[in-house]
């Protein structure tokens, strides 16, 4: 267990760190359009919690012998799932993806891939693998508390910030645009 644990900890360490270079590419060249960048103070954050994810699951991993839970068959297959869907999500996006919040003034909102069925394709499939790669090997107590700090990051900062960012600078729906007007 433990070989399988290290190359799906490395292969996902590799992973994140492809798609940093991924996102530092796209955000030059969006700021090269004139993009702005919002919520730099929360960033850091995020980048924490997905450091910290990262050697909590390896901590508890580690500490439990690398054992496969009772659901590991399935959690598996939901992990892999959701590196796929996030790989769909980066390609749909293009140059616009970024790990940051960077807006372009006039851009048209992507609207093919999930972004045809989910608002924020990418948190939903960050949330399945931060679920489910944990309950792989048995790491409940990771699971769970990254399940609910990522949760709250997402709800009260992160997708307020970018989709005031959006409306501001895009054609973004406004989804009930005459709520608390009477």
């Amino acid at each position: 267990m433990e070989l399988i644990f290290t190359g799906v900890f490395f292969l996902l360490v590799f992973q994140r760190l492809f798609e940093l270079y991924i996102a530092k590419k796209n955000e030059k060249w969006m700021k090269e359009q004139g993009a702005r960048e919002v919520g730099k103070n929360h960033y850091k954050y995020i980048v924490l919690l997905h450091v910290f994810f990262l050697f909590a699951v390896a901590i508890e991993a580690i500490l439990r012998g690398f054992t496969l839970s009772f659901v590991w068959s399935v959690m598996l297959f939901v992990f892999l799932s959701a590196q796929c869907l996030r790989v769909w999500t980066i390609r749909s996006l293009g140059r616009f993806w970024n790990t940051k919040i960077i807006v372009l003034q006039g851009a048209e909102v992507v609207k093919r891939g999930p972004y045809r069925f989910l608002k924020h394709p990418n948190y939903v499939f960050v949330a399945l693998e931060i679920l489910s790669l944990p309950l792989i090997f048995s790491s409940y107590f990771t699971a769970i508390v990254f399940t609910v700090l990522n949760a709250v990051i997402l709800l009260k900062v992160r997708i307020p910030a970018e989709e005031k960012a959006l409306k501001e600078s895009t054609n973004y729906p406004v989804m009930f645009p005459n709520a608390g007007k009477e």
